[in-house]
C-alpha cells in the first residue's frame, strides 16, 4: 500500500520551504499538482527532479479513482497545490478524502499557510475564530453575511484583490462602519502589508490606493455584551 503526502509550498518567500518538504518530494513516486508551470519552477529552484502530473479544481474529479489506485499498487504520491497548504481554499480535499476511505495512509506535512499570520498579526482575538475562505460569488453571499453579522468569534477570509473594495464596503453594510478589520497583502512577499483600523477606515484607505496581491481579511467578531 501507498501513502498520500499533502505537502505545503511557500506562499511568496521560498526560505518558507521547509527541509522535510523537500525530502518528500524527492523520494514521492508521482507530484499531483494544481498548475504544474509554476510548481515546475519551485522544484526546479530545489533541485527535484520527481515526475509531476496536473490535479486542479477541474480534473480531480475524473482523476481520484486513478490515484488511489496508483497508491493501493505501492506508489506514494505527494500533493501540492500553487503556493498554501492543499485543501484550503484549494484542491486536496476530495483525494485525501478518497485515501481515507480507502484506508490508505495520509500525512500532512506542516508548512506555509497565509491565513494563520494574518490572524496572528491582526492584533484581534485569536483564541477562537472562524476560518471561511472566499465567500459566494453571488448566490447565498447576502445569506452568509447576515449569519457572518451574528457570529462572535474573529473572523478570517480570502478576497481576491480586484474584490476587495466591494467586500470592505459589504463589511461596514453588514458588520457596522466601527467593527474591527485587517487586512494582510502579499505575506511574506517583497511588498507585504498589513492595514488595521475600521471597517470604515479601511475602505477609504483601499478606495485611495487600489490594492495588488493574496489577500487576507481578518474581521472582529460582533461584540458581546
Amino acid at each position: 500500500m501507498g501513502k498520500l503526502y499533502l505537502v505545503p509550498t511557500p506562499i511568496g518567500n521560498l526560505d518558507d520551504m521547509t527541509f522535510r518538504a523537500v525530502k518528500v518530494l524527492k523520494e514521492a513516486d508521482i507530484i499531483l499538482a494544481e498548475d504544474t508551470r509554476n510548481s515546475g519552477k519551485l522544484l526546479k529552484h530545489f533541485d527535484i527532479a520527481t515526475p509531476m502530473q496536473s490535479h486542479h479544481m477541474h480534473n480531480e474529479h475524473k482523476t481520484v479513482d486513478h490515484w488511489v489506485k496508483r497508491m493501493q499498487a505501492g506508489e506514494t504520491v505527494a500533493l501540492i497545490s500553487d503556493a498554501g497548504t492543499p485543501a484550503i481554499s484549494d484542491p486536496g480535499f476530495l483525494l485525501t478524502r478518497a485515501c481515507v476511505e480507502q484506508g490508505i495512509e495520509v500525512d500532512c506535512l506542516p508548512g506555509a499557510t497565509a491565513f494563520v499570520p494574518a490572524l496572528v498579526n491582526s492584533g484581534l482575538p485569536n483564541d477562537r475564530f472562524i476560518f471561511e475562505g472566499f465567500l459566494p460569488e453571488k448566490k447565498g453571499r447576502q445569506t452568509r453575511y447576515l449569519q457572518l453579522a451574528e457570529e462572535t468569534r474573529t473572523m478570517i477570509l480570502y478576497v481576491s484583490p480586484h474584490k476587495l473594495v466591494k467586500t470592505l464596503g459589504e463589511f461596514v453594510q453588514y458588520f457596522g462602519a466601527d467593527r474591527l478589520v485587517s487586512i494582510s497583502r502579499e505575506i511574506t512577499k517583497l511588498h507585504e502589508e498589513t492595514i488595521r483600523g475600521t471597517a470604515e477606515e479601511v475602505l477609504k484607505h483601499y478606495e485611495a490606493k487600489p490594492p495588488k496581491g493574496e489577500i487576507v481579511a481578518v474581521v472582529a467578531g460582533k461584540p458581546t455584551k
